[in-house]
C-alpha cells in the first residue's frame, strides 16, 4: 500500500456495529473480489471487495473475514482468512502479509491460512443457526457478473442446505451509510490531496494545452501524496465535451476562450474524494461564463441550505430542481411559458441539469445508502449541481463533498476557491 497505516479502530468499530446487528447464534462470511482476467496471461488491477475491506482493511486477494460472536471457542469469534505467503508467488508478485501484519491493519488477532480453513468452518457452521453471505446490492450496480460472492452463496447453500440465510447487504447498507468519525479523518486525507491537486492544477492550465496533459498533473500530484490513486476516470473536458457527464477520452485541446469541467478525487486508504470545478482555460472568464458559472454556484449553495436530517433525496431533488428553474428563467435557458406547459415527468430545467444533484461517497465512490429514507446525522454525499448548454458550447458543474450534522452539514472541501474571483486568483498564481 502507498497510503500510511490507518487506525485499527476503524475496522474494529466497523466489525463491532454489524455484529451488533446479528440475530444470535449466526456466523457470517466475507469473500474478495475475484481477481479478473485482461489479455493474455494480464490481470487487472486487483480491487477488494468494499464490504470486505470495510469490515478488515485488507485489500490483499483471496481474503476472507469471518464473524461468528457466539462461538464457544472465543479465539474464533472473529477471524481473518489470508492466502499463505509462498516464496514462487512473493518472487513473482511481491511479497504477502504476515500474521503480525495482517493483525496490526485490521485489529482481527486470530489468523487462519485459507488453505487450513476448511475443516474448521464446516464445523463452525454446524454450530451455527443462521448463515449471512453477502452479496453486492448496490442500486447503481448494472447488469449481473457472476462475481466470487455469488459464487460463494450458492456453493453454501448447496453444501448446508437446512441453515437458514440472512444478507449481509441489508446491513451493510445502513452501516456503510453512516460514516464514522474514523472513516471521515481518512476520507479527509484524500480531500486534502485532490485540494493540493487543484491548486497545482490552476497554476498549470493555459490556452493550448492537452486534457490529457492536465490529467498527468492531477494523477501525479495523487501518486505523489501517498494516494492510492484516482477514485474514478478523471475527467477533463473543456469547451463542449464537458456536456458529456462522464467524458474519459481526455484527448482534446484546451482553447482560448473556452470553459474547462476538471472531475476528479484521490483515492486514500479505501475512502475516496469527489471535487468537480469548472475553470476559464485563459484564466478569465466572460460575462456570460461569469452569469451561468453563478447560477450554477447558487444552486449549488441552495443544495447546501437544505441538505440536511430529514429530508429525503427525492424531496431534495425536486426542491433543488424548483430553484433551477427559477435560475434558468433569470439567465434566459427558459421561458415561463415553458415552465407553464411542461411535463411532469419531463421537467424544463432537465434540459440543462439532466443528472442527479447529490450521491453516497465512501468506500465506493457512488456508495451505499438509500435514496428514499430521511438522510440522516453522519451520512456523507456530495452536492454536484451542474449546467449544460448545447447551443452556447458550455458545461458546468462544482462539487464538494458534505457530512451531515445533527441540524445541517460540513463541507469538507471548505476553503478550496469555488467562486469565480477566488479561481481567477488561484490561477494568476
Amino acid at each position: 500500500m502507498k497510503h500510511l497505516p490507518l487506525n485499527p479502530e476503524l475496522f474494529i468499530s466497523n466489525r463491532t456495529r454489524f455484529v451488533e446487528r446479528m440475530k444470535p447464534n449466526s456466523i457470517a462470511i466475507f469473500v474478495s473480489n475475484d481477481e479478473v482476467q485482461s489479455n493474455g496471461d494480464a490481470l487487472h488491477s486487483f480491487r477488494q471487495n468494499s464490504d470486505l475491506y470495510w469490515l478488515c482493511g485488507i485489500a490483499q486477494e483471496d481474503t476472507m473475514v469471518i464473524l461468528f460472536p457466539d462461538n464457544p471457542d472465543p479465539k474464533y469469534r472473529e477471524v481473518l482468512v489470508l492466502v499463505r505467503p509462498t516464496e514462487l508467488k512473493e518472487k513473482w508478485e511481491g511479497k504477502r502479509l504476515r500474521r503480525h501484519e495482517a493483525t496490526a491493519l485490521s485489529g482481527i488477532s486470530t489468523i487462519v491460512w485459507l488453505d487450513t480453513l476448511e475443516g474448521l468452518l464446516q464445523a463452525w457452521i454446524h454450530l451455527a443457526d443462521n448463515i449471512y453471505l453477502d452479496t453486492n446490492e448496490n442500486d447503481r450496480r448494472g447488469g449481473h457478473a457472476d462475481t466470487r460472492d455469488y459464487r460463494y452463496a450458492r456453493e453454501l447453500q448447496g453444501r448446508y442446505p437446512l441453515h437458514r440465510y440472512e444478507r449481509a447487504a441489508k446491513i451493510m447498507r445502513e452501516l456503510r451509510a453512516i460514516k464514522t468519525p474514523y472513516e471521515i479523518e481518512v476520507t479527509k486525507e484524500a480531500i486534502a490531496i485532490t485540494a493540493k491537486t487543484f491548486d497545482r492544477v490552476c497554476k498549470f492550465v493555459r490556452p493550448g494545452v492537452m486534457e490529457y496533459e492536465v490529467e498527468a498533473e492531477v494523477v501525479h500530484s495523487f501518486l505523489s501524496q501517498r494516494a492510492t490513486g484516482e477514485a474514478y476516470g478523471s475527467i477533463i473536458a473543456s469547451g463542449d465535451r464537458a456536456r458529456t457527464l462522464h467524458y474519459v477520452s481526455n484527448n482534446g485541446e484546451c482553447k482560448d476562450g473556452e470553459l474547462l469541467l476538471m472531475d476528479f478525487g484521490a483515492s486514500y486508504g479505501g475512502y475516496n474524494a469527489d471535487l468537480s470545478r469548472t475553470i476559464p482555460v485563459n484564466g478569465k472568464f466572460t460575462a456570460r461564463q461569469t452569469e451561468v458559472y453563478n447560477a450554477c454556484l447558487h444552486l449549488h449553495n441552495y443544495a447546501k441550505s437544505i441538505l440536511k436530517p430529514g429530508i429525503s433525496i427525492l424531496e431534495y431533488t425536486d426542491k433543488v430542481g424548483e430553484e433551477a428553474t427559477r435560475q434558468f428563467i433569470k439567465i434566459g435557458l427558459l421561458k415561463e411559458e415553458e415552465v407553464k406547459n411542461e411535463d411532469p415527468e419531463a421537467r424544463a430545467y432537465r434540459k440543462y441539469l439532466y443528472h442527479g444533484i447529490s450521491h453516497h461517497l465512501g468506500l465506493d465512490v457512488h456508495d451505499l445508502g438509500t435514496r428514499h429514507e430521511p438522510i440522516r446525522e453522519g451520512m456523507l454525499f456530495t452536492i454536484e449541481p451542474g449546467i449544460y448548454i448545447e447551443e452556447e458550447g458550455m458545461g458546468i458543474r462544482i462539487e464538494n463533498n458534505f457530512w451531515i450534522t445533527a441540524d445541517g452539514n460540513i463541507d469538507l472541501f471548505e476553503g478550496i476557491p469555488i467562486t469565480v474571483e477566488e479561481i481567477e486568483a488561484a490561477m494568476r498564481k
